[in-house]
């Protein structure tokens, strides 16, 4: 009940839901604003959609076409765009169908594995010194010995620090070049396999993302992390922006995508929420 009356909250905010019982046309809380009515800080873990997007270097960028902005002949002003877009590229989500067969489409998950209590593991002080770091178990071990046990259903953010490079290509990727033959040249850390069975078998998580282009590093080949997590029913969320912000544990994260009928993923609009003082 408290996490329906959470997202109902942040409907209100988000969505220009109107909520008349809780607050005045005068008082109405604002995107921008620090407190939500929830007495906690939302944090926007989503980068913004544009032609500047990072997509995965085989995948269809994202475009927007104006078809009208401007007064009209009946004197009002009107605003409408045409865009187009691969699944997999900004922040989005990884169904567990993009890498397992007759498995969950990105319509088909169920929204209990997208909200919820999150915790965030921070490797970025080892991505300093090794761009294609790959986070292992010993990280998970190691931050449940100073917060206690990965709890069940969390949502895992893994924050590697890449996000300070988006939405610069070269940077984030390792090149800024594009198509098939490029992917060999791809560069950014990622979970290793052996983290991503040790997860799997060993705690219940719901879901798990991080601020880089892939949960597998870059230079991987066979996906193994993908294809451990998604077989085992948990999205991925990728290319997710600001967890420099989130502390390591104690608050919320809401993470939903568009509900693309059969899809293999989709733009995902994700929040965090951490309770006020």
């Amino acid at each position: 009940m408290k996490l329906f009356i959470t997202f109902i909250a942040v409907c209100s905010i988000f969505l220009g839901c109107e909520n008349r019982t809780a607050v005045t046309s005068q008082e109405q809380t604002t995107a921008s604003d620090e407190k939500s009515i929830l007495d906690g800080k939302i944090i926007d873990l989503t980068h913004t959609f544009s032609k500047e997007s990072i997509y995965w270097v085989t995948a269809k960028e994202f475009k927007l076409d104006t078809v009208a902005f401007g007064e009209t002949k009946g004197g009002y002003f009107y605003s409408a765009n045409n865009f187009e877009t691969a699944e997999h590229g900004g922040t989005h989500i990884d169904a567990p169908i993009h890498f397992v067969a007759n498995a969950e489409s990105v319509d088909q998950i169920p929204l209990i594995r997208l909200m919820g209590n999150g915790i965030k593991i921070d490797v970025s002080e080892k991505v300093d010194n090794d761009r294609e770091y790959q986070i292992s178990i010993y990280d998970f071990t190691n931050w449940e010995k100073e917060n206690g046990t990965i709890p069940d259903n969390a949502i895992v953010l893994l924050e590697t620090g890449f996000s300070i490079f988006y939405p610069n290509k070269k940077a984030y990727l390792g090149t800024d070049e594009r198509g098939q033959e490029v992917v060999q040249k791809l560069h950014f850390p990622g979970l290793s396999p052996e983290a991503a069975k040790w997860l799997v078998a060993n705690r219940n998580i719901s879901s798990i993302g991080l601020d880089t282009a892939s949960i597998d590093y870059g230079q991987s080949t066979m996906f193994q992390s993908h294809v451990i997590l998604l077989s085992a029913n948990i999205p991925a969320f990728e290319n997710v922006a600001n967890l420099e912000e989130l502390p390591a544990k104690g608050f919320q994260v809401i993470a939903l995508p568009m509900k693309i009928k059969g899809g293999s993923g989709g733009p995902l609009r994700i929040i965090a929420i951490v309770p006020g003082n």
